[in-house]
């Protein structure tokens, strides 16, 4: 069963504007089959995954050109980066647009060798998994701004209705298949992911004690950011915590959202907060194995904000956009969950767990006019049945109709 992905406007124009289109993101997140299924008749596919073919693109790219001609659809080619300058050159002499699409794990290596062999030629596009506008089959949904008034026709999804979609995740093959188990799912996704991706970046000796960073970094979902809290309860260095996090940050588990800045060179505070950017592998990491559990468990509040945060980075992401996402804290204790940067104006975000926000929980939004910012219309993402405004300045907006 094929789902409907936003993200395929975006590739349409993409591959209509640059020779070259790289879709990153996650593993088993849909990167493969939403290229296979916009590929138009006579693209070729190949995939790096297998070895011969992998041997090829390594030790022999003018000939692995010679027997794959584009247009072609290169699968995981963060695995033959020296495939890169062939393509610059292919690009080059033929001069047409959506000659290569290709697919890779948002990888140092990778982005490296694209940034430094394709510039100007290559769009980049980042895929996560199923949104929940895409689940409910509105690929169309616009990026997520409070200004944005349209609603779909469809009710928004209730409380219990939210908590079952943060715990089974966003991944697509438990969508495609219904039968398909998610314990025995990310299991195999996590050893899947130490196989291929972890050994990849780093000289891992103890499979098991990166398994345990996954957990703590999971339970530490939609807080500061504490390097020295985590090496002190994993016994291992600060060196060690940043480059395990660097590796989750760069193939799509976690997201860093950094503190608002009016500069480069000052920040209200200095630790980024963490989030997951699947909740249902941060739900089995943690040990939250039914929705009814996890809503009414201690990580509740927790999980809503990752699963609100993570729906709005896929409402910009998907449509081919990178948002200007920060948050807010200052000295005063003064704290917003998510700030939204448009043409040099903030718009603030809270996210609750309830059905009746009051005036308190948007008390801080006041801070960033008392700072000098400039501020638009801001909202409260709650489970509100349909949305509503609180004041001239702030609405009510249900979970739902993310």
């Amino acid at each position: 069963m094929y789902i409907a992905r936003t993200l395929m406007a975006a590739l349409e124009r993409a591959s209509a504007t640059f020779p070259a289109v790289l879709v990153t993101g996650p593993r088993q997140v849909g990167k493969t089959t939403l290229l296979e299924h916009a590929a138009e008749q006579g693209r070729r596919y190949v995939s790096l995954d297998s070895p011969t073919i992998r041997s090829l693109a390594r030790n022999d790219p003018e000939l692995f050109f010679q027997t794959y001609s584009p247009p072609l659809l290169i699968d995981e080619v963060q695995y033959a980066p020296g495939l890169f300058p062939f393509i610059k050159m292919i690009a080059d002499r033929q001069k047409k647009n959506g000659l290569f699409w290709m697919t890779g794990s948002q990888q140092f290596q990778l982005m490296k060798h694209v940034s430094e062999s394709l510039a100007g030629r290559v769009a980049i596009l980042d895929l996560l998994g199923l949104s929940q506008a895409e689940k409910a089959g509105r690929p169309d949904t616009p990026p997520f701004h409070p200004e944005n008034t349209a609603a779909p026709s469809a009710p928004p999804p209730t409380l219990r209705g939210v908590y079952a979609l943060i715990q089974k995740g966003s991944y697509p093959a438990l969508y495609a298949d219904p039968k398909l188990d998610g314990e025995t799912f990310y299991s195999s996704y996590i050893r899947t992911y130490l196989e291929r991706d972890v050994h990849d970046l780093l000289n891992v000796s103890n499979e098991a004690t990166f398994v345990n960073f996954m957990r703590a970094v999971a339970a530490r979902t939609g807080q500061l950011l504490n390097y020295a809290d985590l090496s002190r309860d994993l016994g291992v260095s600060q060196n060690t915590v940043k480059a395990w996090l660097s590796v989750l940050q760069t193939s799509g588990i976690v997201y860093l959202l950094q503190p608002y800045a009016k500069n480069l060179t000052s920040r209200l505070i200095k630790s980024p907060k963490l989030y997951f950017l699947d909740t249902g592998l941060c739900c089995y990491l943690t040990g939250w194995n039914t929705p009814e559990t996890l809503e009414a468990g201690a990580m509740s509040g927790a999980l809503l904000e990752t699963y609100v945060v993570s729906e709005i980075i896929k409402s910009y992401w998907h449509n081919g956009m990178r948002p200007w996402l920060s948050f807010y804290r200052d000295k005063n204790a003064c704290e917003i969950d998510l700030l939204i940067e448009k043409n040099g104006v903030l718009h603030p975000i809270e996210i609750k767990k309830t059905a009746a926000p009051r005036g308190t929980d948007i008390r801080h939004f006041a801070a960033l006019k008392n700072h000098g910012l400039s501020t638009g219309h801001g909202a409260v993402i709650c489970f509100v049945p349909q949305r509503l405004p609180m004041n001239r300045d702030v609405d009510m907006i249900p979970v739902g109709l993310l």
